[in-house]
């Protein structure tokens, strides 16, 4: 295969699971190597070819060794959601992982399966942090956001690879987004919080950046207090709104903002896309113990291509 060996192959749902192979490995420099969509593509589809070509058998025998893709190796799973095989022999084949969720809440096992039932696609999660090592609530580099790519491989299993997001980031969207969160949540500790409000609720205001991000700000019980684009909506608490899949976002987005801040992902309609619900990389800071803020990219930005989430089976 041409992805670089620093592509640790994996299902996207197991990764807080299997802590040791989510991420990719890091360059001489301490730098994650560069991986593109169509690398993260490619080494799905060669997995997924392998398998009808070999059956599901023989393809598992394989993806259990070392001999694939210059020692990465690959979760296998059935369309149940039990694993398979994987590569941390701590995590036995086996378990039903059906309403495995992130570390945010996002159910993800049923948002892969949404994918996976579509012919697959890009998908987006949280992660525990290499350099966090534990997940600790508190601190904003707690979880790290990662993509993955699945795709059904036969009648009965499905397959998926994923990567640190910074990897794949090339345009630095996510990182420009933290930043426009971060300068907004510092401005907010050192003026007036009308006037912070206010800032944030002004199209041309220094909190919409040329990208088209913007920043939000809610209270903690999940009540709105400022959005550029839905002012109709402020003084309103979205705290119970749950997506097709059952996440409540907001409560997550709140909750992660009094631990310290960090990142979620979620599923949320997108405007520019005739408000079809794709995943989103969310970024939050508290203000204070009262309020906080928040901005997000949407993984289309990140990947250049599709990324909808189509409605889970009833």
């Amino acid at each position: 295969m041409s992805t670089p060996r620093a592509v640790f192959v994996l299902v996207l749902f197991l990764a807080s699971i299997v802590a040791a192979g989510c991420t990719g490995a890091p360059s001489p420099a301490g730098v994650p190597t560069p991986v593109s969509p169509a690398e993260l593509r490619t080494v799905v589809e060669d997995a997924t070819a392998l398998a009808a070509a070999r059956g599901d058998a023989a393809a598992i025998a394989v993806f259990d060794t070392d001999d694939l893709s210059g020692g990465q190796r690959l979760f296998a799973f059935d369309r149940n959601g039990s694993l398979l095989t994987s590569p941390n022999r701590a995590t036995p084949p086996g378990p039903d992982r059906s309403n495995w969720s992130d570390p945010r809440g996002l159910p993800l096992v049923r948002v892969a399966g949404a994918v996976i039932a579509d012919g697959g696609g890009f998908v987006a999660y949280v992660d525990t942090a290499p350099a966090n090592g534990t997940g600790v609530p508190g601190a904003p580099d707690a979880y790290v956001p990662m993509i993955a790519y699945v795709a059904p491989a036969g009648e009965r299993l499905w397959l998926g690879a994923s990567v640190p997001l910074d990897t794949m980031d090339a345009g630095g969207a996510v990182p420009a987004m933290v930043d426009l969160v971060e300068r907004c949540a510092q401005y907010g500790r050192t003026e007036e919080r009308d006037t912070t409000l206010a800032a944030i609720s002004d199209r041309s205001g220094p909190f919409v950046d040329a990208a088209g991000h913007y920043v939000y700000a809610y209270d903690t019980d999940g009540t709105l207090l400022a959005h550029p684009y839905l002012p109709g909506k402020v003084g309103t608490s979205l705290a119970e709104r749950r997506d097709a899949f059952g996440m409540q976002n907001i409560r997550a987005l709140a909750e992660t903002a009094r631990q310290g801040g960090g990142y979620v992902v979620f599923i949320w309609p997108n405007p520019d896309h005739e408000r079809r619900e794709e995943p989103m990389t969310g970024y939050v800071l508290p203000v204070d113990d009262a309020w906080w803020v928040g901005s997000g990219v949407y993984l289309g930005e990140v990947t250049d291509a599709g990324a909808a989430v189509p409605a889970p089976a009833s």
